[in-house]
């Protein structure tokens, strides 16, 4: 069932481009200042004024969540849509509001896990912070120290003799603290320091910021033939998915592109895929060209969305937690990912529409299918379809290691991807 189609070779600057935007976005709001600056020719939209001479490209940007549209010439108010979805959040650790904790000598700084992570992989690594900053007048700032400034620290083996044998188990309270520095820390120190950092004149009152491994995204292999990352689920997704409306040029359907945050701990927010931000983007789209209630339904009713977010590919050291008629390759081009219960919101015509761009693409195609005796996650496909009533096929790039602080995938699949939305719009 694959494509026979060969597989088409990324051009250097898609995969740099790539790690550019991967080092560039160590938390979601970072995600999206990644994602603006290549919103070359399109012009923001404030939520809170008329939507009067909407821009035929542009963008609506709330929290860690974004919204960009092209707009053809002559578009009707019942034109339909052509959604690529994806979402700017990865599993991680957060700093808590009151971090400044001391333990036997050491400054630690009190964290919370933020979605599903592997909790081993965060244990030894070079750790800095970003996110946003806010003051006590409500203004923000987006900061990133990509210094080294906290470890989780691993027990040795000398104290833990049986770690190898019996597995390592971690508490997440206790365990996953991280050291930033030696001494005793004062309440309100994490604060004055990371204040000073952004360059502020005073301690911000509040912040989301994010734990992250330092060490930057890498092409690896002798034959350079994969990519090392920390979350790439899934911002390879949110970079295709911009790569892909830059390029847009469509003539009858209106293109939109939509990254969600909070997609790693459910979505029921207002950034959030079950929260109402792309139907009020959809829905003011429609109204600004003299829409009714009426035209809005019969455009979604017509209309179709791409959920792009990464999928498992087949593990050499454990092939035997995949289906095996239904496992996708590295570097074989993008899955589409199925299942019969619904945690996927491809249908049989759905998947047909995204077969057709890749081989219009030239790029190949896998199908993802879980076992049946091993759970299915799932993405903000079958939320936003639900909410919406648009149809919608989910989709993704193969990789390994998901969740962990480092992932890994195949260096051709990005540009794969990249290309097959690219036509997707056209």
């Amino acid at each position: 069932m694959p494509a026979t189609a060969a597989a088409s070779t990324p051009a250097t600057n898609d995969i740099a481009d790539l790690i550019a935007y991967l080092d560039a976005s160590p938390s979601p709001r970072h995600a999206v200042a990644s994602t603006v600056a290549r919103l070359t020719g399109f012009d923001q939209v404030d939520e809170t004024a008329a939507w009067v001479d909407v821009p035929q490209r542009g963008y609506v940007v709330r929290g860690g969540a974004i919204v960009a549209w092209v707009i053809p010439d002559g578009a009707v108010a019942t034109m339909p849509f052509r959604i690529a979805g994806a979402h700017t959040d990865s599993p991680c650790l957060r700093v808590k509001p009151r971090p400044d904790t001391n333990r036997v000598g050491w400054k630690q700084l009190g964290v919370e896990v933020y979605g599903g992570i592997l909790n081993n992989t965060w244990l030894d690594r070079d750790l800095g912070v970003a996110g946003l900053l806010v003051a006590t007048d409500g203004s923000t700032t987006l900061v990133d120290v990509g210094d080294p400034i906290a470890r989780v620290p691993q027990l040795a083996v000398h104290l833990d003799r049986g770690v190898n044998d019996t597995g390592l188990v971690l508490d997440r309270q206790q365990h996953l603290t991280p050291v930033w520095g030696v001494g005793v820390s004062a309440p309100g120190d994490f604060a004055r320091w990371i204040g000073e950092q952004a360059g502020l004149d005073d301690a911000p009152a509040w912040w989301e910021l994010c734990l992250y491994d330092v060490q930057g995204a890498a092409v690896i292999g002798a034959d350079q033939s994969m990519l090392a990352s920390g979350r790439l689920d899934n911002l390879l997704s949110c970079w295709a998915a911009t790569s892909a409306i830059t390029a847009a040029a469509p003539s009858d359907h209106i293109a939109v592109i939509v990254l969600n945050d909070h997609e790693e701990v459910g979505s029921s927010t207002t950034t959030g895929a079950a929260g109402p931000l792309l139907e009020a983007v959809l829905t003011r789209l429609v109204a600004s060209r003299g829409g009714s209630s009426d035209d809005f339904h019969r455009t979604t009713a017509g209309s179709m969305c791409l959920s792009a977010d990464n999928a498992h590919g087949l593990h050499p050291n454990y092939p035997e937690r995949h289906e095996p008629e239904h496992h996708p390759i590295i570097n074989a081009g993008p899955a589409l990912k199925v299942n019969s219960n619904q945690r996927y919101a491809t249908s049989a015509e759905t998947a047909a529409v995204f077969q057709r761009a890749c081989e219009a693409a030239g790029v190949p195609w896998q199908v993802f299918v879980s076992r049946n005796n091993m759970p299915c996650g799932s993405t903000i496909g079958p939320i936003t379809s639900t909410r919406l009533g648009i149809a919608t096929a989910d989709i993704g790039v193969p990789q390994l290691s998901m969740h962990s602080a480092r992932e890994l995938c195949g260096a051709d699949d990005p540009a794969h991807l990249a290309h097959a939305l690219t036509i997707f719009f056209d």
